[in-house]
């Protein structure tokens, strides 16, 4: 059984789904939520720029491309946008989650990422954003494998933190192996695989002590899990800040 079919697949849906990155500017006069989900799922190449223009962090062209990369690994790919809970100083989210699935070969990949946003706009187009959590996972087998990513959403800067990865059920027996890396920044910009060398696992998961960069900014986590019934890969982005007040949004 060859994995990196599987590695390519997650890393180009994973790093896609991440299309809409960076900026600070909460939402106020804005097109609307529906607008851009239409924008996303449509099959016109120029939809999204209706609906976005450059920006601090944000290249419509780079989106588009994204967006066509994760269309050509799930071909029924679908985004979902509606308002998500406001944060603690008040300002509005958006929540964005896109699904695919597709057949290779013996695989069946069923892939869910999702975003929590904090959107900036200018008139009738969005061009800003800040990330405040990102996740994804990819799975094969006849049933979706329970996996737990135990990853904290933020951590300061210089901090010790705990990079878990569990399967929610008892392996009873089962042989499972797995592999965390760290995405380095050219690799999120090329839309790169990371390698991921695969070690056998004990207790249940994966289980690592990392530290974050003394400077602020992200990091993003690409996991791999292989079971009997099933192989798991994911991602998560680690948002790294300077001040304490900023944890927990």
């Amino acid at each position: 059984m060859s994995l990196r079919p599987l590695l390519q697949a997650v890393a180009a849906a994973a790093l896609a789904a991440t299309g809409l990155i960076a900026g600070v500017t909460p939402l106020r006069a804005a097109p609307s939520l529906q607008a851009l989900q239409d924008a996303l799922n449509s099959s016109d190449a120029n939809a999204l720029g209706a609906v976005l223009e450059p920006g601090e962090g944000l290249d419509p062209q780079q989106v588009e491309r994204q967006r066509q990369l994760l269309r050509q690994q799930f071909p029924d790919a679908s985004w979902s946008v509606k308002a998500g809970a406001p944060l603690r100083d008040g300002r509005a989210t958006t929540e964005l989650t896109v699904t695919g699935s597709r057949q290779q070969g013996p695989f069946a990949f069923r892939f869910v990422g999702y975003q929590q946003l904090v959107l900036g706009a200018n008139g009738d187009r969005f061009n800003r954003q800040e990330v405040i959590r990102e996740n994804s996972l990819l799975r094969t087998g006849d049933a979706d494998l329970k996996v737990s990513l135990q990853i904290p959403d933020a951590v300061l800067t210089g901090q010790r933190y705990d990079l878990d990865v569990v399967f929610d059920d008892p392996l009873e027996g089962a042989v499972v192996a797995g592999s965390i890396r760290p995405v380095t920044a050219g690799e999120l910009l090329r839309m790169q695989t990371p390698d991921l060398p695969l070690e056998a696992l004990g207790g249940g998961g994966l289980f690592k002590s990392v530290q974050a960069p003394y400077q602020p900014g992200t990091q993003t986590w690409a996991v791999l899990l292989v079971h009997p019934k099933g192989i798991v890969a994911g991602s998560k982005q680690v948002r790294v800040v300077a001040d304490r007040a900023d944890l927990n949004l």
